[in-house]
């Protein structure tokens, strides 16, 4: 059985030379049997491991004696222990979640708070064999994807890692009677309290009595299979990702051109942006999918709200998608600004800084987005960031008068529920710098200048 882990770790590359690894230990058969097989095989796959546990304070003095089992045998052990307690139940009622979701978010806010404070590299959970074929078809029966059919993943970002996700229960079971490991029992686990309670305790019994004996296995071949073909399809959709989508000033853009891709391809896409731009996919469903995908069908300007204050538009058959700060309680700053001074632009998550340099020192016309150069004695008046205002005129460099902000955006395509929030460079009266978009030809660098203003944005530190 042993050795099956060991097979499951080198398939998946779990782990890597001199890695620390935070072990989630409960106190459970799972967990035991899983800290037990990295115990033995620490040497040979030289990493460290601590243990990390969670009191979820639910089982009132069962669950204080499953935090002194575990104490007790890290210390037996001579492995390092680190628990913490949390009022599951309060954070429930607090945040309208259940009990479950509660519990899966403060273990692992607990095991990444670990791994940074502790510098550790992996986190190993004790999902089974079990574990997954009731995950599996909980999914179907709410009418997942083949994203979701593949179930739990034994390795996720990276990071997460479960190395005995191949052993059943039977097995686990087996393997802590063969090494005396008194592994502790919750009881509510035999409870039908929960959905995969019901699963675990009456759906698979009756499917392994009425149509299948070896049902657990069945379904992990099946994960396992559509993990390899979902793998495969990932990595096509993360080339066109980076062949179509671009990512400027906070929002994503997708051209076009990607739309006559494959559905299965296309969705996957838009996913990953939207991932990108959010950081996860938390109340992002298949629908809301499909609805950016019908509106690029549409005319240009046609706008649709996604959940957590995300927006999509058809911008001429490309879709722009951002978030809609202006209902995020966002406060539209006006900075004056001074010299070797950094401002944090909330909004943008971005920091802001001006500084004066001569033309001798090294500086690049060209640059990027972020960072462009001014004449600075061309410069009158206080510099200041801020929004657009109702009847703004710009002279972009290039052209030789000004014209109306609103006309220029409409010139280069902004959509207009973009435009209030670009920010702005001033100079006096005049505005300098289109964040994104243009600078001003009254401002540029020539032959003559001496003193260079720098502007420059970064990204949130």
């Amino acid at each position: 059985m042993l050795q099956k882990v060991l097979s499951t770790i080198d398939e998946y590359q779990m782990f890597k030379k001199g890695d620390k690894v935070i072990v989630g230990v409960s106190g459970g058969p799972d967990s035991m049997c899983l800290l037990h097989m990295l115990y033995l095989l620490k040497e040979k796959l030289h990493i460290e491991i601590v243990v990390a546990h969670i009191n979820h304070c639910l089982r009132g003095n069962e669950a204080d004696d499953d935090e002194r089992y575990v104490k007790e045998y890290c210390k037996k052990i001579n492995v390092q222990y680190y628990s913490k307690r949390i009022d599951i139940n309060s954070i429930a009622l607090e945040q309208n979640i259940s009990c479950e979701t509660a519990g899966r978010d403060a273990r692992y806010n607990f095991f990444y708070e670990l791994k940074n404070k502790l510098v550790a590299q992996k986190i190993a959970v004790a999902h089974n064999a079990n574990d997954q074929a009731e995950t599996v078809l909980m999914r179907i029966m709410r009418g997942t994807g083949l994203a979701g059919a593949v179930g739990i993943k034994p390795i996720r970002d990276g990071i997460v890692v479960r190395p005995i996700i191949k052993l059943t229960r039977k097995e686990i079971e087996s393997y802590c009677n063969d090494n005396k490991i008194n592994a502790r029992i919750d009881k509510t686990n035999f409870e039908s309290i929960y959905s995969r309670n019901k699963v675990r305790l009456e759906l698979i019994p009756y499917i392994e009595k009425n149509f299948n004996n070896d049902i657990v296995s069945t379904i992990n071949r099946f994960a396992n299979i559509l993990f390899k073909d979902n793998e495969y399809i990932d990595l096509v959709a993360s080339d066109k990702y980076k062949e179509y989508c671009t990512l400027e000033y906070g929002k994503i853009i997708v051209r076009k051109e990607l739309f006559k891709e494959h559905e299965a391809i296309l969705s996957r896409v838009i996913r990953i942006a939207l991932k990108k731009l959010k950081g996860n996919l938390y109340n992002l469903e298949t629908k809301h999918i499909y609805d950016i995908i019908h509106i690029q069908k549409g005319c240009t300007g046609k706008k649709i709200n996604l959940p957590e204050n995300l927006v999509a538009t058809n911008n001429y058959g490309d879709i722009h998608m951002y978030v809609n700060i202006s209902t995020v309680n966002k406060e539209k700053k006006e900075l004056t600004l001074e010299m070797d001074k950094k401002y944090l632009i909330k909004e943008k998550n971005l920091y802001l800084k001006i500084e004066i340099q001569t033309k001798e020192e090294e500086y690049n016309l060209k640059g990027n987005n972020f960072t462009k150069y001014f004449d600075y004695e061309k410069v009158k008046g206080e510099i200041t960031y801020r929004y657009r205002r109702q009847g703004d005129k710009f002279q972009p460099i290039g052209m030789r008068g000004t014209k109306k902000l609103k006309d220029i955006f409409m010139d280069l395509k902004v959509p207009k529920e973009e435009r209030d929030e670009i920010p702005l460079i001033c100079f006096g009266d005049e505005i300098a710098w289109v964040w994104g978009y243009r600078i001003s030809e009254k401002f540029k660098i020539d032959k003559n200048t001496k003193k260079i203003l720098k502007i420059q944005f970064k990204r949130g530190e």
